[in-house]
C-alpha cells in the first residue's frame, strides 16, 4: 500500500489548475477561457419601447438594437427651440436702428461743406460754421450711445439664445442616449430587459462579449516566472471533453506582478497552499472556443 501511495503521490502533483513542468521540460499553465464582457446599462429612464437583442445573437457596436420612451424629452426639447427663437427676434439690427441719425449726420456734413464755401466767397460768417460744428459733434454723441446701448441689448439676447441653445444640447444628448446599442461588437451573452418594461437609468438591459478573441487565463508557480515574458508565443490546448483537445496558437498578453494562493478548483490542499502568478493568454477563436472552457498552455522547453 504504501509502495502505491508512492509511486501515485508525483501524479496526484500535477493535477489540478497549476502550472506544471511536462517531462520534456514544458511549462504547462492550467486555466480557464474568458472573453471581455460588457453588461450595457440604461442612460434614461422610461418604458422601453423595443429592444429587438436576443442571447446569442451578434451585435454590432452602435448599431441601435431598442430605444426607451423619449417623448417628454422631445416635446420640451420643442418648447425650448420656440423659446429660442422669440429671444432672438428681440435682437436689434444697428444699421436699421441708426439710419435716421445717421442720415441727419450726412446732411450736416454737407451742410459744412457749403458753409467753408461760402466763407470762402465771403458769402457766410464762422458762427454758422461753427454751429453745425456743434450739431455734428451732438450728433456723433447720441449715435454712439444708442450703439452702444443697441450692443448691450443684442449681447444680453445672445446670452439668453446661447442658455437656451446648451438647454437643447443637454437634452439632445438625453435622446440619444435613449437609444440602446452595444458599445462593442460581440455576442449577446444575457438579456436582463425586454420591451414594455419600466427602465430606470443605470438598469441592467444586457451583457455583451467579444467573442472573436477568447483569453485563458492560468496560473504558473512563482519558479517558472522567469522563463516566461510578454507577448511570447504559446501553444493552448482547448479541452473539449470526451472529443479530446484542439489546438491554438496564442500570446502571453499579461503577467500578474502579485502572487496569489491557487485558485479553490485546485483539487488538492497541497496545492492550494502555493503561491502562484496568473497569466491571460489571447487566443484568436475559431467559433469553437467557450467562456468556461478549461484549457492549457505549453510554454517553451
Amino acid at each position: 500500500m504504501r509502495h502505491f501511495l508512492a509511486l501515485a503521490a508525483p501524479l496526484l502533483a500535477s493535477v489540478g489548475l497549476v502550472a506544471c513542468s511536462g517531462g520534456d521540460g514544458r511549462i504547462e499553465a492550467q486555466g480557464s477561457f474568458e472573453a471581455t464582457e460588457v453588461i450595457v446599462s440604461a442612460e434614461a429612464s422610461g418604458r422601453i419601447l423595443e429592444f429587438d437583442a436576443e442571447e446569442g445573437q451578434a451585435v454590432v457596436a452602435g448599431k441601435r438594437l431598442g430605444s426607451i420612451d423619449a417623448l417628454q424629452l422631445k416635446l420640451k426639447r420643442e418648447q425650448l427651440l420656440a423659446s429660442k427663437s422669440a429671444v432672438e427676434s428681440r435682437a436689434s439690427d444697428a444699421d436699421l436702428q441708426l439710419a435716421a441719425i445717421r442720415e441727419q449726420i450726412e446732411t450736416a456734413r454737407r451742410e459744412r461743406s457749403r458753409s467753408q464755401k461760402l466763407i470762402a466767397a465771403n458769402a457766410a460768417n464762422q458762427k454758422q460754421l461753427d454751429d453745425i460744428d456743434a450739431q455734428i459733434a451732438t450728433l456723433e454723441k447720441e449715435e454712439a450711445a444708442q450703439l452702444t446701448s443697441i450692443a448691450n441689448a443684442n449681447a444680453g439676447v445672445r446670452g439668453d439664445s446661447a442658455s437656451l441653445a446648451m438647454q437643447v444640447a443637454q437634452l439632445d444628448d438625453q435622446i440619444a442616449k435613449s437609444s440602446i446599442s452595444s458599445p462593442i461588437d460581440g455576442t449577446v451573452l444575457v438579456k436582463y430587459a425586454q420591451a414594455g418594461e419600466y427602465a430606470t437609468q443605470g438598469k441592467a438591459l444586457f451583457k455583451v462579449a467579444d467573442l472573436t478573441s477568447m483569453v485563458l487565463r492560468a496560473y504558473l508557480d512563482a519558479g517558472d516566472l522567469s522563463k516566461i515574458k510578454l507577448g511570447q508565443d504559446v501553444e493552448v490546448l482547448a479541452d473539449y471533453g470526451d472529443k479530446g483537445t484542439r489546438r491554438y496558437s496564442g500570446r502571453i498578453s499579461w503577467i500578474s506582478s502579485q502572487a496569489e494562493f491557487t485558485p479553490k478548483t485546485a483539487q488538492t490542499r497541497d496545492e492550494r497552499a502555493n503561491l502562484v502568478y496568473a497569466i491571460k493568454v489571447s487566443v484568436p477563436n475559431d467559433g469553437y472556443l467557450k467562456i468556461g472552457m478549461y484549457g492549457k498552455a505549453e510554454l517553451g522547453k
